[in-house]
């Protein structure tokens, strides 16, 4: 690996961490929710001699923890640091990897930012294009348990609103600290019947050393502004994604409790060129749930595009 590392300035004259890993035509990568850009390298390891992958990590994780908190949305924020990462690396016709939170950034630029002119190639990775579930859209996040989700949500709003003086998880009153991590075991079980996971998080509830780990971020005033993000977003991307014209490819989880695999199959045929690549043993996490396919298709999709490029 050719590794750089460097932290770039921000409009708001914050650092952002940005891991750039490999040499060749660039391949942005954008994560999802809690990741942290070294969790992509086994997954783009063997593809590091063609490409050089740039891997932002979001306000609040990894090398970025320290940034402020901004006074807008994640999703809008996000969007305008990726918005100066590509002007500073003065990125055009470029390959574009969006997973989950990092597919809804892409969707914001897309329908705010003419981002869909700038591509050479899109890869978007279990995500839906709207969030909320209503008449005319009925596989936004969790789906038919929306509502149940919504009302999880607010519980840890109020929870960490009364608790602003609380940096970390580690400053609450061990009651209020319980309280947290049940409620985020709460979720946890919602979006996954896997009983192993349920089991860690009761465990979690028993052992206050290991609660800490259950959280996806360890400030909870970040974690406040998240949650927020989940609870207010209210955009809808249909329309802007339906005018990509590059070559767009779909990874959709068959088993995927978020976004329900039929919205996602219905967006991806909107699109004049694209094609579903289907994890008949994943729900929002084939990277952990099926790695080795996981790998294998980023590998095809990025020869795929790479051979269009041959003369």
């Amino acid at each position: 690996w050719r590794k750089i590392m460097p932290l770039y300035t921000m409009p708001d004259q914050e650092k952002l961490f940005v891991r750039r890993v490999g040499e060749g035509e660039p391949v942005l990568v954008l994560s999802g929710l809690g990741m942290q850009s070294w969790q992509w390298l086994p997954f783009l390891f063997a593809n590091r001699h063609k490409y050089e992958f740039i891997i932002p990590e979001w306000r609040g994780f990894g090398g970025s923890k320290n940034c402020a908190i901004p006074e807008i949305d994640a999703i809008s924020s996000h969007w305008n640091d990726v918005a100066s990462l590509i002007q500073q690396l003065k990125l055009d016709q470029f390959i574009l990897i969006g997973y989950s939170l990092g597919a809804s950034t892409a969707m914001h630029g897309m329908k705010h930012g003419g981002l869909a002119q700038k591509l050479k190639a899109y890869l978007h990775i279990d995500q839906t294009p709207k969030l909320t579930v209503d008449d005319s859209w009925q596989y936004g996040l969790f789906g038919q348990k929306q509502a149940q989700f919504k009302r999880l949500l607010l519980d840890i709003q109020t929870l960490l609103l009364e608790n602003k003086q609380a940096a970390t998880l580690n400053d609450l009153p061990s009651n209020i600290r319980y309280k947290l991590v049940s409620l985020w075991g709460d979720f946890i079980e919602l979006q996954n019947s896997n009983t192993y996971s349920v089991k860690l998080v009761r465990l979690a509830l028993k052992r206050p050393a290991l609660q800490k780990y259950f959280l996806p971020i360890q400030r909870l005033d970040y974690l406040l502004w998240y949650v927020e993000n989940y609870i207010n977003h209210d955009e809808d991307y249909r329309d802007a994604i339906r005018q990509v014209d590059c070559p767009a490819t779909f990874f959709i989880g068959r088993e995927s409790t978020l976004y329900n695999e039929t919205g996602q199959t219905i967006i991806a045929n909107s699109l004049a060129n694209s094609k579903m690549v289907y994890f008949e043993h994943s729900g929002h996490t084939p990277l952990i749930t099926e790695p080795r396919k996981f790998s294998q298709e980023i590998g095809n999709f990025l020869l795929e595009h790479a051979k269009k490029t041959l003369k």
